[in-house]
């Protein structure tokens, strides 16, 4: 059975109480009963790739020319120095360079998430603070993951409790165990989003049944559950998730803001199909071929991709055409 299709029969029970719910009117996205958020995370954030030269260097150039695009995308922000951003690969120069570059080329009314998770404490603590003296507005915290058996619920709370409490500007959760071998449990993020300073978790495992029991558990506190990828968006939405972090939007940015829209006007039916043709495109950026792929579908939508820092190595040409295809096949190329 095809991706698509197995999706597709998954979302159909959520989708029938959609309707049944509101047999005479569409019925959009509301907030869950709960006291008012003091940051408005509502919205599609790109996590940005960072564009390379031939030499490897940081292309501040590109990365302005990438910005001016995505200008005319009703983003509600931009998150630089994510995954996708080949973190882990650059320099603390560097990374205080891209934020500030970022910050000036963004409207003051776009928020600017930065990732500064480091693997100590205090190293993050003290990139969160630079985070925030470059421009940055929120912190985006990955979990610390070297020692992952050491990584207990008890230990990741300690982490991220003396994160918040010397971080200058909100922090995010930031989960992502594809990447990190570490999930971060629902009972350190419930307990963590008591936080006044935690506003928020980034989570990229795909468990729609954790997203919603954490909207559901924190709908007393002033927390907002963001989807870290565009291929359970919708079933995101449908839970109460407030937006998404999702590596396509850096190539199909617009029609993931038309999905928020329509999930956010109750336009399900419409929703459920743009939803379907974007699965296939997000794997192969995401799991199939990673940030090599991401950058090369860029460049098919008018923005620069670039090299990745070695050692992650360029597409071979089979695998170049099967991702093509994959776009192809979808009807976005």
């Amino acid at each position: 059975m095809a991706l698509s299709t197995r999706l597709a029969l998954s979302l159909r029970p959520t989708l029938a109480a959609l309707r049944r719910a509101a047999p005479r009117q569409r019925r959009g996205l509301s907030t869950p009963p709960g006291p008012e958020h003091t940051l408005d995370l509502r919205g599609i954030f790109p996590p940005l790739a960072t564009p390379f030269s031939p030499t490897q260097e940081v292309d501040y150039a590109r990365l302005e020319g990438n910005l001016c695009r995505y200008a005319s995308i009703p983003f509600r922000g931009l998150v630089v120095l994510g995954s996708n951003g080949e973190y882990p690969y650059l320099a603390p120069r560097e990374r205080l360079e891209l934020v500030s570059c970022v910050r000036r080329a963004l409207p003051k009314d776009r928020l600017l998430l930065a990732g500064s998770g480091c693997e100590s404490t205090q190293a993050t603590i003290e990139l969160t603070v630079s985070m925030a003296e470059a421009g940055a507005d929120v912190a985006l915290v990955v979990t610390p993951c070297y020692y992952r058996g050491a990584m207990t619920s008890a230990a990741l709370v300690q982490h991220y409790t003396e994160v918040a409490d010397a971080s200058p500007i909100p922090v995010v959760l930031y989960s992502v165990p594809a990447n990190t071998g570490l999930d971060l449990s629902l009972e350190a993020v419930l307990t963590l989003a008591q936080h006044p300073n935690i506003v928020g978790i980034k989570d990229s495992g795909g468990d729609i049944t954790r997203m919603g029991l954490m909207v559901h558990k924190t709908r007393q506190e002033d927390f907002q559950v963001l989807a870290g990828s565009a291929g359970f968006l919708l079933a995101s939405y449908a839970l109460g998730a407030s937006g998404g972090v999702c590596a396509l939007a850096n190539v199909l940015g617009a029609p993931l803001c038309q999905l928020d829209r329509l999930c956010r006007e109750g336009r399900w039916q419409e929703a459920r199909d743009l939803q379907l043709r974007l699965i296939e495109p997000n794997v192969a950026v995401t799991r199939r071929f990673g940030i090599p792929g991401l950058k090369k579908a860029m460049e098919w939508f008018g923005y620069y991709g670039g090299p990745c820092r070695a050692p992650l190595a360029p597409l071979s040409p089979p695998q170049v055409e099967e991702l093509r295809g994959t776009f192809s096949t979808n009807g976005w190329l």
